[in-house]
Formats: C-alpha cells, sequence, structure tokens
C-alpha cells in the first residue's frame, strides 16, 4: 500500500519519513503550507520514538500509516513495539523554563501539540500506536 511506511530506528531514515509524507500528502492535494506542518509534526514523533525509546536501534522499527479522510482530515498512525510513551499526558514545560535551564530540545512535542488538532495513544498488544490528527480547511 502507498500510504504505509516501515523504516528502521535510524536517524537518517527521518528523511525518507519526511519525503513519503510530503509526496502522500501532496498526492491528496493538502495546501503546501499544511503539508509542511504535518511533516514536521510527523518527523518529530518518528524522531522522538527512534532516539528515546529504540535508542537509535537499526534492528527496530517504526511503521508510518496515512489516511487522508475524504479531503477534510489527515489521520496519521505511528507504530512501534518499544517503551511506550504516552503524549497525551506530555505536561508542556514553558518555554521560558527551556531558556532559561539552556535546554536543546524539549519544544518538538509542544508544536506537535500546536499543529495537530488530536493526539492520542493506543497501546495494545505491546503495540504502541500514536495517533495525529488534522483537519483540513475547506478551500
Amino acid at each position: 500500500m502507498d500510504n504505509q511506511l516501515k523504516v528502521n530506528c535510524q536517524k537518517e531514515r527521518l528523511r525518507d519519513v519526511r519525503v513519503f509524507v510530503e509526496k502522500h500528502l501532496k498526492k491528496h492535494g493538502v495546501p503546501e503550507v499544511e503539508v509542511g506542518k504535518m511533516v514536521l509534526a510527523v518527523d518529530e514523533v518518528c524522531a522522538n520514538l527512534m532516539i528515546h525509546s529504540h535508542k537509535c536501534d537499526p534492528q527496530k522499527h517504526i511503521g508510518i500509516k496515512i489516511n487522508v479522510k475524504h479531503g477534510k482530515e489527515v489521520v496519521f498512525d505511528i507504530s512501534d513495539y518499544g517503551v511506550g510513551f504516552n503524549f497525551c499526558h506530555y505536561k508542556e514545560p514553558s518555554i521560558d523554563d527551556i531558556i532559561k535551564q539552556k535546554k536543546k530540545g524539549g519544544v518538538g512535542l509542544i508544536l506537535v501539540k500546536r499543529i495537530m488538532d488530536h493526539m492520542e495513544f493506543i497501546r495494545k498488544h505491546n503495540r504502541n500506536v500514536y495517533r495525529l490528527v488534522k483537519r483540513l480547511q475547506a478551500a
């Protein structure tokens, strides 16, 4: 199926993820600005899984499935069998705290939450699904 991609957990594969998401969304006529935002959000979730859940182990994989529903919304299911992290319970730090602590990271999930309209974490049979939903505006 052309709406699914499976990649091993190496950071170099994030480029493949970005290209896959961009091509699929453009094929469905999603506006360029929205494509860029969604690519960023999916890239961030995938990077977090690769780095934090799988320690960049090339023997581990994540899957991405995209479903564009009647041109009204896009649903991304990002799945793995790693250590689950319920990003719906993520407590957003203040930007001031991040700056004061001179952290290099910490803003990725903030961006994802602002870009997407709905986020859901599903754990079933040792499998994690990170669902991201973005509603599309009528043209």
